[in-house]
């Protein structure tokens, strides 16, 4: 048995071990007793494997940059691989849309519900799909695989020392893990948090973890401005904004940990299993079903109103201009100084029921003609964000921090309620965040200003 599988993870020094944690201690201790009498130990050709690959993946110099390396790894396949499918998807999606318009001409509908149902709903459907359903079927494979074989328990006790120090329990590592899926079943597995005060902030501070509804937009933007560069710049932005939401959820945990929900951190006893080897048959399957097209189920449910609404939102008009733009406008300020611009908030907030339709919103909401665009690939983003609304490289780097440390999702929000039965827990895991991103990217557009970079 590995010294990492024997040791006792400790979130504090200082004080006295419980009971609990005392009779697991005496447990392991008398187990390797027990084991060192009753056997002998010879040597052996075959060596012991998951001992080594622990010396490397779990040690204090080369864990985390095996950590990083990994996450870059997946990224880059996802980036890399995304590209093409989505491009025939939305070519194959968006040319069923002629034969709707006909099939709704020849039927002698009116121009209004042609406009709101294929203008609106199957154009949002057809974008989700198309730009979400490529990366999500390689990601989450790929991630799946590192939980099959056995690596994210290492995750968790590499991360431990480090929310140690920010004065909270080292299981809110696996729960943070989990809201790499989604955020509300993030939420749900801080159960496994015994001390209420320590869930309340695992709970709190996981939207900081970017979900699967939010990954979609943070590569876009990152393939978008940064892919010409070279695929692994792209790549490593994306692993940096990864970093940033971690570097995130300690700073707020320390802070809810010394103010609002201030205590004694408690202890946890993290057993690592074995290696297991890969299933690639049932790690596919799984994470096909029960997470890309369980998210994109919901995704497609969600966005089929939301797209209609945008779409009436784009076209009902008050004056000269249509209600969404007399919304962003009023929002042109704020985003402004945010680095961003009243649409881009606009969308953000309209997308409060699903992250994965803010950038549809967002599309729709910049077009002229109301009705949101036919994407056939990231030139045609760069089309519409770069060449006719003057996106630059500060634009992008704030949607995507704006994106990953903004609000949690409706879905999300309503498991929290459920999970903490307070509203005030809600509104601060709502709230909270919110002024996070907004503290984060005024600053930073401040000091891009400043300095003149732009």
């Amino acid at each position: 048995m590995s010294e990492n599988r024997q040791s006792l993870t400790e979130t504090t020094a200082p004080a006295p071990l419980d009971l609990r944690e005392h009779l697991l201690t005496r447990i392991y201790e008398q187990a390797a007793d027990l084991a060192q009498k009753a056997t002998t130990k010879t040597d052996t050709a075959h060596p012991d494997w998951d001992d080594r690959i622990d010396d490397i993946l779990t040690s204090r110099l080369w864990g985390f940059p095996a950590m990083i390396l990994l996450l870059g790894v997946v990224f880059w396949l996802t980036i890399v691989g995304a590209n093409y499918p989505s491009q025939v998807l939305a070519a194959t999606l968006f040319g069923i849309e002629d034969y709707l318009s006909l099939l709704l001409k020849n039927l002698g509908a009116p121009e209004w519900l042609h406009g709101f149902f294929v203008l609106g709903v199957y154009r949002g459907l057809a974008w989700v799909v198309s730009v979400m359903l490529p990366p999500m079927a390689i990601f989450f494979p790929l991630f799946t695989l590192l939980e099959d074989v056995g690596y994210l328990p290492r995750v968790a006790f590499n991360l431990d020392r480090l929310f140690r120090a920010a004065g909270t329990h080292g299981k809110q590592a696996l729960t943070m893990a989990m809201g790499f899926g989604c955020n509300a079943a993030g939420v749900i597995s801080t159960r496994i948090i015994e001390s209420p005060r320590e869930r309340l902030i695992a709970i709190v501070t996981n939207t900081f973890v970017p979900c699967n509804g939010r990954f979609p937009t943070l590569i876009a933007m990152a393939s978008l401005f940064l892919a010409a560069q070279g695929t692994v710049l792209a790549v490593g932005t994306v692993v940096g904004m990864v970093l940033t939401g971690f570097a995130v959820t300690l700073a707020v945990s320390w802070f809810l940990s010394h103010t609002l929900l201030s205590g004694l951190p408690s202890r946890f006893v993290l057993e690592l299993p074995p290696y297991r080897k890969p299933q690639p048959g049932r790690v596919i399957v799984r994470s096909l079903f029960d997470r890309t097209i369980k998210v994109l189920y919901r995704a497609v449910a969600i966005a089929a109103p939301a797209g209609g609404l945008t779409w009436l939102l784009a076209n009902l008009r008050i004056g000269d201009a249509s209600l969404l733009a007399h919304l962003a406008t009023a929002l042109n300020g704020p985003g402004r100084a945010l680095g961003m611009d009243g649409m881009i908030l606009l969308a953000f907030f309209l997308g409060l029921p699903a992250n994965e339709i803010v950038m549809p919103i967002l599309l729709m909401g910049y077009l002229a003609e109301a009705a949101m665009i036919e994407v056939s690939g990231l030139e045609t983003l760069r089309v519409i964000l770069v060449e006719q609304n003057g996106w630059t490289w500060l634009t992008a780097l704030n949607v995507m921090l704006f994106s990953l440390l903004h609000f949690p999702c409706a879905t999300t929000l309503i498991t929290i309620h459920k999970e903490t039965k307070r509203f005030r827990w809600t509104a601060l895991a709502a709230l909270l965040p919110l002024a996070v991103a907004t503290a984060v990217t005024f600053t930073v557009t401040l000091v891009v200003r400043l300095a003149g970079w732009i």
